[in-house]
């Protein structure tokens, strides 16, 4: 860490300055929630917000993104600050007086605080443009809940849109409990699981519930698989790089006595490390092949790749760890002691360049941050003092990342 205490005080002051237009934004993308890679009218909010800043902005082709190239006073390597844009097909019923305008979608996760903490970190470093010592991509992105916007945007270049590959990438991402307001967390190598999904058929021979030996029955062949995959989940996998197999929907049949041709099994996988990651597909086929033909079946694994890890370089996990603390006291930052088991697409990012995927604690007001509505919940509500918090800490990444050169 190279930032003075009185840069990081400063930093903490002007976030805190900036709060009352940083919830006006959000409060605003909050009412008109948009879905998947096409968010045209958050993308013009952000082109507005930025509008005053003297960037270079273009606008994504694939899909609604924003990137803009913050030019820094002296010359430098570049680093990344992302923000997601995109929210969720969910039935807000938080009680919020800024509520949802359009049914059944809804910020649920905070990406609306995203967009909104990009926004003020690029107002603090634009302020600050004569200490920069390189420049600042923005990465406002759609698709993060599933869609790969993130892939997509690198696909149309945002890690190279200074002119050069950026040194570092930095985001952070506010939970709606489990921490309390304005605390910061993260931790070294993996912050996050890969998570993919899976889909199940096992082909059998309908006939009369009557005379189950002259069909082939896949429902019990379906349900032995189910368990199946719970043992090879704690036999075949380290229990200290652990996969984690939830079947989350089953599907056979039409009545109770006939017996179906074939069943259908949904599940989730996750998994933390790109190790396990790489072999789970054929060890989860390899189980269901092998009961299926046990009992002289057959079965189809349609395994569909998800994000991968989101993993953190050790050395930007500290130097966020240091910031965090000069700005707002030793208390303000938890060395997390594991990974989520959720998944982010800013995994993609971190693939390609160093950097740091941060949590922050956004837990409202008098709630208990144990039984507060988590994110993605239809309850789930923000403590909108964090967008004083997060502001400053990515401003102060990206100065303290630029300050230490190429």
């Amino acid at each position: 860490m190279t930032l003075s205490a009185e840069t990081l005080a400063a930093l903490r002051s002007d976030a805190a300055a900036q709060l009352p237009s940083l919830v006006e934004l959000r409060r605003a993308l909050h009412r008109t929630p948009e879905i998947g890679l096409h968010l045209p009218a958050s993308q013009q909010l952000v082109l507005d917000a930025i509008a005053p800043l003297d960037l270079e902005v273009r606008t994504g082709t694939a899909l609604n993104s924003v990137v803009a190239v913050l030019r820094g006073g002296r010359p430098g390597p570049a680093v990344l600050l992302r923000g997601d844009m995109d929210a969720l097909p969910v039935a807000e019923d938080s009680g919020e007086p800024f509520t949802s305008e359009r049914a059944g979608v809804m910020h649920a996760c905070g990406h609306d605080l995203h967009v909104a903490g990009l926004v003020g970190a690029a107002r603090l470093l634009a302020d600050r443009r004569d200490q920069l010592a390189g420049d600042v991509v923005l990465m406002f992105q759609p698709g993060e809940e599933g869609d790969h916007g993130a892939r997509l945007m690198i696909e149309e270049g945002v890690l190279d849109a200074a002119g050069s590959r950026v040194v570092a990438a930095f985001a952070l991402h506010v939970l709606s409990s489990t921490l309390p307001a304005g605390l910061v967390a993260s931790r070294p190598g993996t912050a996050l699981a890969a998570a993919d999904s899976v889909v199940v058929t096992v082909h059998g021979r309908g006939g009369h519930g009557s005379m189950p030996h002259l069909a082939a029955d896949p429902v019990p062949v379906a349900a032995e698989i189910v368990l199946a995959l719970q043992a090879m989940v704690t036999r075949q996998f380290d229990v200290f790089d652990p996969v984690v197999v939830t079947v989350g929907r089953i599907e056979a049949g039409t009545t109770d006595n006939v017996i179906p041709t074939t069943a259908v099994l949904e599940a989730t996988v996750r998994s933390f490390s790109e190790a396990t990651h790489r072999v789970v597909p054929e060890r989860l086929t390899r189980v269901v092949d092998g009961i299926a033909a046990a009992h002289g079946l057959t079965a189809t694994v349609d395994y569909r790749r998800g994000y991968p890890v989101t993993s953190n370089t050790a050395a930007e996990v500290d130097r966020a760890a240091g910031l965090v603390r000069g700005m707002f006291g030793e208390q303000a930052y938890l060395a997390a002691a594991q990974p989520l088991s959720g998944a982010e697409d800013f995994s993609y990012v971190l693939q390609e360049v160093p950097g740091a995927y941060l949590g922050l604690g956004a837990t409202p007001p008098g709630e208990d941050p144990a039984t507060a509505a988590y994110n993605h919940s239809a309850r789930a509500r923000f403590a909108e003092e964090s967008l004083a918090v997060g502001p400053a800490v990515l401003a102060a990444l990206a100065l303290d990342r630029l300050a230490q050169g190429a």
